[in-house]
């Protein structure tokens, strides 16, 4: 199981004391910031359209003695849950959708995260030079799709930790914090 480290901005997000709280990973994969947001006291719930990576992120939290919810779960129905939270992270799951699933994302995110909460979301960045890998998301488009209920506080540069085979690299990335109105 190969231990892909937490985003750097993501991890400054931690050290900073701002993944707190009840917190839900969207779209977590094998659970690295939702364990990352547990060992810094979080009350976090990850989920993940994989029951495999699921599977890789409980084994994750069992080794590691913390306490975190893994959830095989659509990101485009998160109301299912039956859960608010304060804090969403969504670590390289926006750009993977299209416009009409975008749109429906967003909608998803809404109906879990109060009033007032905050999302950090992190993406691929229109900076990232040629065409491999996924969907490139400019500025616009995350001020766009958080228009209507959102205000965007902050868009940065940041970067993405990516496996080329066996060699790491990292990709241009956006990491956008956006209130929930």
């Amino acid at each position: 199981m190969g231990h892909r480290p937490a985003a750097a901005g993501l991890r400054r997000l931690a050290d900073s004391r701002l993944l707190g709280g009840r917190l839900l990973d969207a779209g977590c994969g094998t659970g690295e910031h939702a364990l990352l947001a547990a060992a810094h006291g979080a009350d976090a719930v990850g989920v993940d359209l994989s029951p495999r990576a699921i599977g890789q992120a409980r084994q994750k939290a069992a080794q590691r003695g913390l306490s975190v919810r893994f959830e095989t779960a659509d990101t485009l129905n998160l109301g299912q849950l039956g859960v608010s939270f304060e804090v969403v992270i969504d670590s390289g799951l926006f750009h993977v959708f299209d416009d009409e699933p975008r749109a429906r994302y967003v909608t998803s995110l809404a109906l879990v995260l109060q009033p007032g909460g905050t999302c950090y979301l992190l993406c691929f960045s229109d900076r990232q030079p040629g065409t491999m890998g996924p969907r490139r998301v400019r500025q616009d488009e995350i001020t766009q799709a958080f228009s209507d209920g959102w205000a965007v506080i902050d868009i940065v540069a940041e970067t993405f930790a990516i496996n080329r085979g066996s060699a790491a690299a990292t990709a241009q990335a956006w990491l956008a914090t956006i209130r929930r109105l």
